[in-house]
């Protein structure tokens, strides 16, 4: 079966207020209604950092309240692991000032949790990427940060922005996956979901 059309066919829902993830979804030219969901995103200490965002992903799957009457619900979470230190939101710029300082001239890993779920069945998987920053000075730092407000992004930097532009010397993996949403690997996964 064609899964283009296979995909236009089925009603997808995406559980998330992120406006990177809607447009890069929007992105695969399929239709689909977003929906916010209010999940607690704690998580325990025994999980290993690699396995978080996979588990918050069906954390907010779980949290979904409308029935999915034959709908397909994507829920996803991105951590950026600096050593084996997650790094999410900055609360305000002094976060996100440690939290650049922290990647300025290093590599880390993001990693993007993605849940697929009907009422008859669910699949998860995640995607990695790693990134490296040249060495950041306190002036491009403190511009971006003023300038951007990158509060609502995980290790307080957007790929696509400034600071991805002038600082990010290499990337090993999915750039969209860094974004937030691992469209190609999302795209295999529903390929497979959806012929099983």
């Amino acid at each position: 079966m064609d899964m283009i059309p296979r995909l236009n066919e089925i009603s997808l829902i995406l559980g998330s207020k992120s406006p990177r993830r809607k447009a890069l979804l929007a992105q695969m030219d399929v239709e689909f209604e977003a929906h916010t969901i209010d999940a607690d995103e704690s998580f325990g200490s025994d999980i290993p950092v690699s396995e978080v965002a996979v588990f918050l992903a069906k954390k907010k799957s779980n949290a979904f309240k409308h029935s999915l009457n034959k709908r397909l619900l994507i829920t996803s979470d991105t951590t950026v692991i600096c050593g084996n230190e997650i790094l999410n939101k900055p609360a305000d710029a002094g976060e996100a000032k440690d939290m650049l300082t922290k990647l300025s001239g290093k590599s880390h890993i993001v990693n993007t949790g993605v849940c697929l779920r009907t009422t008859e069945k669910s699949t998860s998987f995640y995607v990695e990427t790693e990134v490296s920053f040249k060495s950041l000075t306190s002036q491009e730092i403190e511009y971006y940060i003023k300038t951007y407000e990158p509060f609502d992004k995980a290790g307080g930097y957007g790929i696509q922005e400034w600071i991805g532009m002038i600082g990010i010397t290499h990337i090993n993996g999915c750039y969209y996956n860094v974004m937030g949403l691992p469209i190609q690997k999302l795209y295999s996964e529903l390929c497979t979901f959806l012929s099983e």
